[in-house]
């Protein structure tokens, strides 16, 4: 193994050479692209890794979609991108018009950015330093097309390091939705992510406990795989509401697996978050 100290040292300006080869460069350093309109963003967070982050951002999105909103993702997650896959978009692109970034978009037209969609292979490791993550979020907030959206939503990486920081003090975040699943460290991680958004100054709408139980293919009873949930403690601890208990359906993760959560969505996955998340935007 190489000593790390002859390591080199990323080139960063290479690297956003190539990306702007592949999405070009240009647009506002302030505001948004084109004609583009972004009535409300909302963050889903988690504390740590692992708990379905991305999966609740693709439910939450797909059921706003369906209540005729017009939806949006931008995967703030560069390291660890997993939206395009859920969405079949998987070994696509995103373009150009030679000045600003084309999203991809869903079979249902929801337009997603993601760094996976800049990547020859979508298991390439992406390894930027910070200003490099800054930057490339920075570009995916203002020269997208996004068009007139009634929301964006953003899944954010886990934790509370530089790329959460950087969308909190730099995109208009109107709320977000906390991600968590039944473990006994859950109410700490969760208070992290409370406390970061009191720093910032940015609503909670409430909390998402995600694997909270599993259906018995046998007897049809609920059986608690990680342990009894504490959402309801950990809630009432922050003074949070529990927008929803998702449940592990082997079903479900198959289909996003496979890029069609969209057409295997349950109508009443998550009813609560999303009209937490519609009340929210009415009343501001």
């Amino acid at each position: 193994m190489a000593d790390i100290q002859d390591t080199p040292e990323v080139d960063a300006d290479a690297i956003r050479a190539e990306f702007e080869a592949a999405v070009g460069r240009g647009g506002s350093d302030s505001g948004l692209a084109g004609n583009s309109k972004i009535a409300h963003v909302i963050g889903v967070v988690s504390g740590k890794g692992g708990v379905g982050k991305s999966f609740v951002t693709g439910v939450l999105a797909t059921q706003l979609e369906r209540a005729g909103k017009r939806v949006g993702i931008m995967d703030a997650d560069i390291t660890g991108p997993s939206i395009p896959r859920m969405f079949g978009l998987a070994g696509q692109q995103l373009r150009s018009d030679g000045t600003h970034i084309i999203p991809a978009r869903t079979a249902s037209g929801i337009p997603i950015v993601s760094a996976n969609l800049m990547l020859e292979n979508e298991s390439d490791p992406v390894v930027w330093r910070g200003p490099m993550l800054a930057g490339t979020l920075e570009q995916f907030w203002g020269e997208t097309l996004w068009g007139e959206l009634d929301y964006l939503l953003i899944d954010m990486p886990p934790g509370t390091g530089d790329v959460a920081l950087t969308v909190f003090q730099s995109l208009p975040v109107d709320g977000l939705v906390i991600v968590s699943s039944p473990q006994d460290l859950v109410q700490m991680v969760v208070g992290k992510a409370v406390k970061m958004a009191a720093m910032m100054e940015i609503p909670v709408l409430g909390l998402v406990e995600n694997m909270s139980y599993a259906i018995c293919g046998h007897c049809g009873e609920k059986v608690e795989v990680f342990g009894k949930s504490h959402v309801a403690e950990t809630a009432a601890e922050y003074n949070l509401d529990v927008l929803g208990k998702m449940p592990i359906d082997p079903a479900l993760a198959d289909a996003c697996d496979k890029g069609y959560i969209e057409d295997a969505l349950p109508d009443d996955l998550l009813g609560d978050a999303v009209a937490s998340i519609l009340a929210s935007a009415g009343s501001r």
